[in-house]
């Protein structure tokens, strides 16, 4: 019986901990972004803004994880799965992906959209949905600037990454991440 109490005392104390990482690290972002929100403050809403930040931030996060991935993970070398051959750079990608898609969530949904009247389930549900869209159209465009045009790899991936963030932000602005009307936010 005392085992069992303090498994769930642990348990509790982890759960507190880690809610007080979350708090700590969602203002710790709103006051690193808030600096440079002043210059802006005439042309851009303060939502567009965050959005902006996160965004390039983890757009940024991901490139830099493409990278490493393709030269010093992958060695620019094709990745075997059983008899499924990747090239180097959809490899990266997917790897880069699955790390970069986490920390986009977490900024979308606690930074950027905090105030969506969405339930967390749902908005996972739109943010995947979303993503697997994304890593499709990255995948597409990797092959055709790649295979097909012969761009460097890293070039190919940051073409790839704007005219990709242009569809999220539309998508994400308007469907998924849909601010309820009630809330005025800025």
């Amino acid at each position: 019986m005392c085992l069992k109490i303090l498994r769930i005392e642990v348990a509790c104390s982890i759960f507190i901990n880690m809610y007080k990482v979350h708090d700590w690290l969602r203002h710790t972002i709103f006051r690193f972004i808030d600096i440079f929100y002043n210059p802006f403050k005439k042309w851009i809403p303060l939502h567009t803004f965050r959005y902006a930040a996160c965004g390039g931030g983890n757009t940024l996060f991901d490139i830099l994880l493409f990278t490493i991935c393709y030269n010093f993970v992958f060695r620019k070398q094709n990745f075997h799965i059983g008899h499924i051959t990747l090239s180097p750079y959809i490899a990266s990608l997917f790897l880069s992906f699955s790390i970069s898609f986490c920390t986009g969530f977490y900024l979308n949904r606690y930074v950027v959209f905090k105030e969506s009247g969405l339930k967390k389930s749902a908005q996972l549900y739109r943010f995947i949905a979303i993503n697997i869209i994304c890593i499709v159209l990255n995948t597409i465009f990797l092959k055709f600037f790649v295979g097909y045009i012969g761009l460097y790899p890293t070039v190919a991936k940051i073409i790839t990454t704007v005219l990709i963030a242009i569809i999220s932000y539309l998508v994400q602005t308007h469907f998924f991440f849909k601010l309820r009307k009630d809330i005025i936010v800025g």
